[in-house]
């Protein structure tokens, strides 16, 4: 059986430039070179947002708490389309309303076993109405929660919160983002 084909991230300049692609399994590592992603926070009818635990097997940050979803769009993918696709394979869900909320969002933050993240990560925003069922090789817990109740818990236990999720929730706070949006 042939190898399957590897899934490609897109590196990018400071400026969001595309200047080539990489193996996503080769890239992430102690020197990860800067690359495109994306976050998303999906809500519900009554404004709570989805957080997830990370899975174990995870590569990075594995068995944290964070947004509903993230991902890489391959290249030449749309971001938009690549939002869809990976609700799709992380969560086994169908999302509506897409909203770009935090359009330059970048950050750097390297997890205890030394692997850096180092993305320029544009943060979306969706509606879950119907089902879903989250893949057991990305997602081991799942929780919905309001969006005072998740800053309340950031606040006291950062630790167990991805680095990217602590971030964006302080800029989406503060654009009026949780409680504007995603009520």
């Amino acid at each position: 059986m042939p190898d399957p084909i590897p899934e490609l991230v897109v590196l990018t300049d400071d400026d969001g430039n595309p200047i080539g692609a990489a193996a996503k399994d080769t890239v992430h590592g102690a020197r990860t070179p800067l690359h495109l992603a994306f976050s998303c926070y999906l809500r519900n009818a009554s404004g709570e947002v989805l957080i997830t635990r990370r899975a174990l097997e995870k590569a990075t940050w594995p068995g944290v708490w964070t947004n509903s979803f993230c991902g890489h769009p391959a290249p030449g993918e749309q971001q938009e389309a690549a939002v869809h696709r990976r609700a799709g394979q992380e969560l086994g869900a169908e999302i509506t309303r897409l909203r770009l909320v935090l359009p330059r969002f970048r950050y750097v933050a390297v997890d205890a076993r030394g692997v850096m993240e180092n993305e320029i990560c544009p943060v979306y925003v969706a509606d879950l109405d119907g089902p879903f069922t989250p893949s057991p090789n990305e997602v081991s817990e799942w929780a919905w929660i309001s969006p005072a109740d998740l800053r309340a818990a950031i606040a006291s236990t950062p630790f167990v919160f991805s680095p990217w999720m602590r971030e964006q929730v302080v800029q989406l706070s503060a654009a009026g983002v949780l409680e504007g949006v995603l009520r």
